[in-house]
């Protein structure tokens, strides 16, 4: 039976979803966001198709970028309750994302950043300090490994301003890549030791254990999204984390289900509860990030649903 040509164009498109997904989900740091700017990205190639079906990746690259931008300016525009965290995304332990597709030519990237330092939280709260066009310079060029005129062309943009964006961008990382977070077996371990320790200490009420863990100052920041119980401003210094944290936990009990999982190139605990009262959260993750001699430097909690959505579900309890 003879394609039709919408039948090419919409096979051609499917080809790039893992790679127009990981795009969007660095550009907006949210996992939710990418599936819907993935969808609204394939609905505009097929009313408005590009020329030639080798001009699908470029043209569908300029189109996910460019909602991707829309999407970011409307968040700063709106505002965020409390503080902002990216979504946990499944990694799995491999040194390739499982969500990820390979790059052009092939292969993964020779870019600056490798695709799993590219998701871990470190990384894209870090890219919260660039504008949208940098975001989307610095990820094609130092992540996906486009040349400037790819980029260019991309972002209609010409080479001089692709590199004059690309340097300021690069500006704003400094601070992260003074230590950058890629996630090494090493450190995966150090940082599986650091949660389950700090957790662990919290439990069985050992308060000195669990603050020997914490780096100083220490800051927690929890992301409710203004629909749960949620400390609205990062809490700061090592006493006071380790109290905010105690009186979560008296206040919530044991959870019913708890999963340690690898979540964005590193650990992270999955805690749930069967039975959740009005405006707390039936599941939140927990991760931590260390220093260099491995102290807790930070504790994120997320605990807004859509921030969780894309994670697969807990197993029930009886089967934990």
């Amino acid at each position: 039976m003879k394609q039709t040509a919408h039948e090419a164009l919409e096979r051609a498109a499917r080809e790039h979803d893992k790679f127009l997904w990981g795009l969007c989900y660095r550009m907006t740091g949210v996992a939710a966001d990418a599936d819907e700017l993935v969808q609204e990205t394939y609905a505009r190639a097929l009313t408005s198709p590009p020329g030639r079906l080798e001009e699908v990746r470029p043209w569908l690259t300029r189109v996910a970028v460019n909602l991707a931008r829309d999407r970011l300016r409307r968040r700063k525009r709106e505002g965020y309750v409390g503080p902002w965290l990216p979504s946990p995304v499944e990694t799995g332990e491999e040194a390739v994302p499982s969500v990820e597709a390979e790059l052009p030519g092939g292969g993964t990237t020779e870019g600056r950043y490798e695709l799993l330092e590219s998701v871990s939280f470190a990384f894209l709260l870090a890219l919260e300090a660039l504008t949208p066009r940098q975001r989307a310079v610095l990820l094609l060029r130092d992540v996906f490994d486009y040349s400037g005129m790819e980029v260019g062309e991309c972002l209609g943009m010409s080479e001089t301003n692709v590199k004059v964006t690309h340097h300021r961008a690069r500006q704003a990382m400094e601070k992260y890549d003074r230590a950058r977070c890629v996630p090494t077996r090493a450190l995966q371990e150090r940082t599986r030791e650091a949660l389950l320790g700090f957790l662990g200490a919290l439990a069985s009420g050992d308060v000195e254990a669990a603050e020997a863990l914490l780096a100083e100052p220490v800051k927690a920041l929890t992301d409710g999204g203004g629909e749960t119980y949620a400390a609205r401003v990062p809490v700061v210094g090592l006493k006071r984390v380790s109290l905010f944290y105690r009186r979560v936990q008296e206040m919530r009990g044991t959870p019913d289900v708890v999963e340690l999982r690898t979540l964005n190139g590193l650990p992270a605990v999955v805690a749930s509860w069967n039975n959740s009262s009005p405006g707390a959260a039936a599941r939140v993750v927990i991760r931590v990030e260390l220093d260099e001699a491995g102290r807790i430097t930070e504790v994120h909690s997320v605990q807004a649903s859509r921030k969780l959505a894309g994670l697969r579900p807990s197993p029930p309890a009886d089967q934990n």
